[in-house]
């Protein structure tokens, strides 16, 4: 049913194919079906009273036709000088098919010989609204309401020709194996069986830590995560002393997940070297990598160190990656975090994950656009040891071949995989950032610079001429006018929104189009906020190249992978890390999950002193049963200033060791920070481990609720017969 295809292929030949979300089921409907194309004819008629773009002279009118789902090409009319009320009478004609969404993109410019064409405007037309009528005649009032944008243009009309040739394409027999990119919702086969292989593991340590009499079956297992915010070398050592809290309590054997961004992803891909890690006594792993935060950073600067860079960014290019900035800081560090080079892969951390024996680790950016605020476009972008993918879409790529390039699916040239080095480039790249994203993380009125530097957008109701365009039952976008801001905002926004520094990697769904029912696609992750969502044209498969950058930058989180209903988490422990307000990215995800529909805990910290929070919460919202429970821990130094351990106070002489500044003036844990004193490091680990240790009943609690709401759920889910 095409309701149930998420994105169509076009091939070489000019068919089409339609790939369910599923790929399995392509092959099982068989290798014959068809999909009809049409010939479109597009006659750009004329236009009345153009506004005048130039001060010396009447507009010299052209438009551009671009249809992406049929071809690259923008092809233009001729250019009427000195006119007004220009008439071209141009016809273009096109191959289209009805399974993908195929919207007509009409742009009217004014040519300059010395200066750039003036872009005066765009109309943006479904051409689902069409329903195959063989001839249809419409009008484009552009101005319902003449303002100052539009300058009273109207677009007078623009005749659409349809039916004048129909071909019939074939299924090609694509199966899911001769895809490179999976399409689909579901988890990857390999994620599946490490969640087997963890779920007896994790089913013996919750069976130890809530001292159960009988053990638990299958379906009784609640999913752990542990979720790690962003904060540079804080969240790593941080991170690490509430892994050992949690090593120590037998609370890490229960997890299933590690999430995390930015800093937090430097302990994760140190761990993940070793493929016992979570098995062996974390303190030697803290020591050594102690030894590498307290030491001198000025070595990795040397001559020689920079032409090692050199000569390792020109093999990486020779490779056919496009290297930036973020991939000389992922060199640096190597050698801040490490003493040689190191050539594990993402991919590696397979053997960590092998019999079931660590969590899975799962990393996580943001996709954005250049010359675009990332309050118009931002898609969640994970990375797992087995797959790199865009789960708004529902695609996905082996790690190994992240950075390869692809079109229309498949694979067209293998480069080979990035070392973990520049993936922490990437995943801490604190420099990626435009001005905007600055502007919008350092002030709450961050709609200022936005609403002035975006183009006007506006709906209009086309004016169809005989013979009328009948009603369409399908899902249809509304007519839209863009009409671009002036000289000065554009300047403004180009600015403002420039990426100069940001990674870019090729884009591995670059060809595909999306179905022509995307939008009411059940799984496609829309997000509500966003403005480009319901721009086909403009999504992420019509450009070359993914620009990723720190998800820090737009929420400091890394709660995203684990809500996905295919995961369906049931606790999750959230470790916080960021600097300035700690309930900040709670609240921010309460938010997001609120506007998303995503079942999560209401927020339940509004009432509480910022500079006074308790070292742990439980948030668990009983009237959304299919939220997880959230056990949160903000970064904070309260009972540990008078208490070692739990229950063990300081004597007089050990309370300076008690003292741990965290966010003062003078703290020596601010984000930019890359070096700590062997004192610093040793009261950061200590009081991270200390917070976890002192709150082992209410994670105990959490778990005992997750591991009642399965038993709840199964006694609630019909019986199966056998």
């Amino acid at each position: 049913h095409p309701s149930r295809t998420h994105w169509a292929i076009r091939g070489a030949d000019g068919t089409y194919v339609a790939v369910p979300p599923d790929p399995l089921r392509v092959t099982s409907r068989g290798s014959t079906g068809s999909s009809p194309c049409h010939l479109l004819s597009v006659t750009i008629i004329r236009m009345r009273n153009v506004r005048q773009a130039d001060v010396v002279s009447q507009t010299d009118c052209f438009v551009t036709v671009w249809l992406p789902t049929a071809s690259h090409e923008k092809r233009r009319t001729r250019t009427i000088s000195n006119s007004s009320n220009p008439e071209w009478n141009e016809t273009f004609r096109f191959q289209i098919q009805t399974r993908v969404k195929n919207v007509l993109e009409l742009s009217v410019c004014d040519e300059d010989v010395l200066t750039p064409d003036d872009h005066l405007l765009t109309v943006l037309y479904d051409l689902t609204k069409l329903c195959f009528r063989k001839k249809t005649h419409i009008k484009f009032p552009l101005n319902p309401e003449v303002g100052a944008g539009c300058g009273g243009a109207r677009l007078r009309g623009a005749r659409l020709y349809w039916g004048l040739e129909q071909r019939i394409g074939k299924w090609s027999g694509w199966g899911s194996r001769e895809l490179d990119v999976r399409l689909g919702f579901s988890l990857c086969a390999e994620e599946q069986q490490f969640l087997l292989k963890r779920r007896p593991v994790a089913a013996r340590a919750l069976k130890q830590l809530l001292q159960l009499e009988e053990d638990l079956h299958e379906d009784e297992v609640p999913l752990v995560a542990i979720m790690a915010t962003g904060g540079g070398t804080r969240s790593m050592t941080s991170m690490y002393g509430h892994l050992l809290g949690l090593q120590k309590l037998g609370i890490l054997d229960t997890a299933s997940y590690i999430t995390g961004l930015s800093g937090a992803t430097w302990t994760m891909a140190n761990l993940y070297k070793d493929a016992n890690w979570s098995s062996k006594n974390l303190e030697g792993a803290i020591q050594e990598v102690r030894r590498h935060v307290v030491k001198n950073k000025l070595p990795a600067l040397t001559p020689d160190q920079l032409c090692f860079y050199r000569e390792e960014l020109r093999q990486r290019a020779q490779e056919g990656y496009r290297v930036t900035f973020t991939d000389l800081w992922g060199l640096l560090l190597e050698a801040f975090l490490g003493d040689e080079k190191d050539d594990c892969k993402l991919s590696s951390q397979r053997e960590a994950l092998c019999r079931g024996q660590n969590p899975l680790p799962i990393y996580l950016t943001i996709n954005v656009k250049d010359n675009v605020s990332n309050q118009d476009f931002r898609e969640w972008c994970e990375f797992t040891p087995f797959e790199v993918g865009l789960q708004k879409y529902g695609a996905f790529v082996r790690t190994e071949d992240f950075g390869s390039e692809f079109f229309m699916g498949r694979l067209m040239k293998r480069n080979p995989e990035s070392r973990i080095c520049y993936m922490l480039g990437l995943w801490s790249s604190i420099f990626s950032l435009n001005l905007l994203d600055a502007w919008n993380l350092s002030h709450t009125s961050e709609e200022f610079f936005h609403r002035w530097t975006r183009d006007r957008i506006y709906d209009i109701e086309d004016e169809p001429l005989l013979p009328e365009v009948p009603k369409c039952e399908t899902n249809v976008l509304e007519t839209t006018v863009v009409t671009p801001g002036s000289w000065l905002s554009n300047t403004l926004r180009d600015t403002l929104t420039h990426r100069p520094l940001v990674s870019e990697f090729h884009n591995f769904i670059r060809g595909l189009q999306p179905h022509t029912d995307y939008l009411q696609h059940g799984q496609f992750s829309k997000w509500k906020d966003t403005t480009l969502d319901c721009f086909p044209n403009r999504l992420t498969q019509s450009v070359n190249h993914l620009c990723l950058l720190d998800t820090a930058f737009f929420v400091n989180s890394s709660y995203p992978p684990l809500l996905r209903p295919e995961r369906r988490v049931d606790v999750i422990l959230h470790l916080n890390y960021c600097a300035g307000s700690q309930v900040k990215p709670l609240r921010q995800t309460c938010e997001y999950c609120s506007i998303q529909n995503i079942p999560f805990p209401a927020y339940q910290l509004e009432g509480e002193d910022e500079n006074n929070l308790k070292e742990c919460y439980l948030i668990n919202d009983s009237a959304t049963p299919d939220a997880p429970v959230v056990i949160f821990f903000p970064l904070i130094n309260s009972s540990f200033q008078k208490y070692k351990a739990p229950g063990v106070e300081r004597s007089p002489d050990e309370l300076e060791e008690g003292h741990v500044n965290i966010y003062g003036h003078a703290t020596p844990y601010a984000t930019k920070e890359l070096t700590y004193t062997e004192s610093a490091f040793d009261r950061l680990v200590n009081l991270s481990e200390y917070n976890i240790l002192n709150n082992q009943d209410t994670i105990i609690q959490a778990l005992r609720l997750g591991v009642e709401k399965k038993k709840r759920c199964k006694s609630q889910s019909p019986s199966q017969e056998p």
